[in-house]
């Protein structure tokens, strides 16, 4: 357990990541957070402090021992995880604590791509929403999340993302459009239909690259 009185932090930012804590602590000082066994806390920084941590949890933000949690359960691609489950409160929760919405999985997929695979029409409107959302992102099969929800005949994920302005032109790398994959009457002729559109202000396009984003174990 640290025994020593945090410094004044230093803001600094980073990614973040989510864990589970292990056992119940009371914050020392008004820079320290209380939390309990078992609440999702969210680390901002993990380098400012030797024996600390700057998290978010409820709302709050401060200082917790490093030790509380270097051993806790390290929730990998917290958002991947509940737009597959469609866990709405938990993709709240996350994006309330800064969990970036354009993180990428080892199969260069985003949390969009997973909430139109699986037919979560409620997350694709909240995702979409998301200012600087890259919702045309193209996976490492270059596949979007357009062609997702076209393949798996989720129509009413495909009309939320035309709506906001996901490309329908976009191949993947079997040189395939959401078109030529879609399987249901009511999705092809969406598809067909905004394939007729001008595309000049389409800018949510890009292609995934996993050097430049953080990647974690194949879910």
């Amino acid at each position: 357990m640290a025994n020593q009185t945090p410094p004044k932090p230093i803001p600094k930012p980073g990614r973040v990541t989510v864990y589970r804590a292990l056992y119940d602590y009371k914050a020392r000082s008004d820079r320290e957070m209380s939390f309990n066994e078992g609440d999702l806390l969210y680390v901002t920084d993990s380098g400012a402090y030797e024996d600390w941590l700057t998290a978010r949890y409820g709302g709050r933000t401060g200082l917790v021992p490093k030790n509380y949690v270097q051993d806790a359960e390290c929730i990998a691609l917290p958002l991947h995880e509940a737009a597959k489950r469609g866990n709405l409160n938990f993709i709240k929760e996350c994006l309330d604590n800064s969990v970036s919405p354009n993180s990428l999985d080892k199969s260069g997929s985003t949390p969009l791509y997973w909430a139109s695979y699986a037919g979560h029409t409620d997350i694709v409107k909240l995702l979409v929403e998301i200012p600087n959302m890259c919702i045309s992102a193209q996976n490492k099969l270059g596949d979007t999340a357009l062609h997702a929800a076209a393949w798996k005949s989720h129509a009413d994920c495909v009309e939320v993302l035309l709506e906001h302005g996901a490309n329908p032109s976009i191949r993947n790398y079997e040189g395939k459009m959401p078109f030529d994959i879609a399987r249901d009457t009511q999705s092809k002729a969406l598809l067909e239909m905004a394939a007729r559109k001008p595309t000049d202000a389409i800018d949510n396009e890009y292609e995934s690259n996993s050097s430049e984003e953080e990647v974690a174990e194949e879910l």
